[in-house]
C-alpha cells in the first residue's frame, strides 16, 4: 500500500499504480482540497490501477481525520466516555452513531476503509492519548465494539490498531523505537485482551500491529515478529482477518534494515499488506526490490477482498437519508454539550 503526493496523480504515480505488486493506496490530508477533487482523484486511482486496489485513509476522529471541510468532524474517541460521565449506555450509543457517520461519509467517496478504531489503552503514550476510548480495557471493549457495529452498519470493515497495544509505552513509534518492558502476563491480560474480546465477538476484520518491541515475548517489533503474528494472532487467537503492517517508513521500523528488507520481514512475519508512506523513493525501492512474482496466498487474497467496499451511495444522496440526518444531529448535540 502506497501513497500519492497531491490532489492529482503524477505520471510517476500512474506508472507505480500499474505495478503488479501495488494493491492498496492510502490518502492523507494533502490529497484533499474539496469533494469534487476527491471524487476525481479516487476515480483516477481506480481507473489507473492494475489490481483491484484497496483505498484507505486514517479517519479516526479528533486530531486524526484527513478530510475536514464538507465532512462531519468526528470527535476524539477519548472524549466520548468523558463527556457522558462514563454512562455506558449513552457512550455506546454515541460510538455507534459516530462509527456509522465516519464510515458512511468515506464510502460515499468510494473509499474502502478507514484504519480505525484505535484499541490501545489510554496510558502513558502521548501519541495515543485521547485517540483511545478509555483507560480501562473493559470500557474500551464496550465502546469500540459499538463503534465497529456502526462502521459495519454503514458497510465498512474495521481495522483494530495497534496490536497488541501501544498505549503503555512513552515513545512515539513515528520517531523512536518504543520498548514495552512489562511482563508477558501484563500485556496479555490487559492490552491484548481488548483485541481478543472484540475478535471473539466477530467484529475485527483487520489488525495493524504496533512498531513496538515487547522483549518478554520477542526481540522483534510486533509487526515483524512471526511469534506475534503467526503464533499469537493467527494460531492462539484464531484470527483470520487481514494483517496490515504499520508504515514501514516510521522510525520504529528503521532498525529492521533497509526499506526492502523491512518489507520482506513484515511479509515473512505474516502481514498480508505492507504500508510504505511519505517516502516515494522507498516505495519505488520496495516494488522494484521485491520479486514481481511474489504471490499472496489464497487466504491473503480472500481476506483483502473482503475489505473492499460492498455498498454505499454518493454523498448528495447520503445527505438526504434519515440515518445521516440523525447521526449528524447527534454529533451536533454532542458538540454543543462539549462547549
Amino acid at each position: 500500500m502506497l501513497d500519492v503526493s497531491g490532489y492529482e496523480l503524477t505520471h510517476e504515480e500512474i506508472e507505480m499504480l500499474d505495478h503488479p505488486l501495488v494493491g492498496g493506496l492510502i490518502l492523507f490530508s494533502r490529497n484533499y482540497h474539496d469533494q469534487k477533487q476527491l471524487t476525481d482523484l479516487v476515480q483516477h486511482i481506480r481507473d489507473t490501477s492494475r489490481n483491484q486496489i484497496l483505498i484507505a485513509t486514517d479517519h479516526e476522529g479528533g486530531r486524526v481525520q484527513r478530510f475536514r471541510q464538507g465532512f462531519n468532524q468526528i470527535p476524539a474517541m477519548g472524549s466520548i466516555a468523558q463527556q457522558t460521565n462514563d454512562s455506558s449506555e449513552n457512550a455506546g450509543y454515541l460510538c455507534e452513531q459516530f462509527g456509522w457517520l465516519m464510515a458512511a461519509e468515506l464510502l460515499a467517496f468510494d473509499i474502502d476503509i478507514s484504519f480505525a478504531p484505535v484499541l490501545d489503552i489510554h496510558g502513558v503514550s502521548e501519541v495515543i492519548g485521547d485517540r483511545s476510548f478509555h483507560q480501562q480495557p473493559k470500557q474500551i471493549v464496550q465502546l469500540a465494539s459499538e463503534f465497529i457495529k456502526g462502521m459495519h452498519r454503514a458497510g465498512m470493515r474495521a481495522t483494530g490498531k495497534h496490536f497488541p497495544g501501544h498505549g503503555n509505552v512513552l515513545e512515539d513509534s513515528h520517531v523512536a523505537m518504543p520498548v514495552d518492558k512489562r511482563s508477558k502476563n501484563d500485556i496479555f491480560s490487559l492490552d491484548m485482551a481488548i483485541f481478543k474480546a472484540i475478535h471473539q465477538q466477530g467484529l475485527l476484520d483487520a489488525v495493524m500491529p504496533a512498531h513496538v518491541i515487547y522483549p518478554d515475548v520477542d526481540a522483534l517489533p510486533a509487526g515483524f515478529s512471526q511469534i506475534w503474528v503467526k503464533q499469537i494472532l493467527r494460531q492462539q487467537l484464531n484470527f483470520d482477518g487481514v494483517v496490515f503492517s504499520d508504515d514501514l517508513s516510521m522510525q520504529g521500523a528503521v532498525q529492521m534494515g533497509g526499506i526492502v528488507e523491512r518489507a520482506e520481514l513484515a511479509i515473512a512475519a505474516g502481514c498480508d499488506m505492507v504500508l510504505v508512506c511519505n517516502d516515494p523513493l522507498g516505495a519505488t525501492q520496495v516494488i522494484d526490490g521485491l520479486p514481481t512474482d511474489l504471490g499472496l496466498s489464497k487466504n491473503s487474497v480472500a481476506r483483502l477482498k473482503r475489505l473492499r467496499k460492498q455498498q454505499g451511495m454518493d454523498f448528495a444522496s447520503l445527505l438526504k437519508t434519515t440515518e445521516h440526518q440523525q447521526a449528524s444531529s447527534v454529533l451536533q448535540q454532542f458538540n454543543l454539550n462539549a462547549k
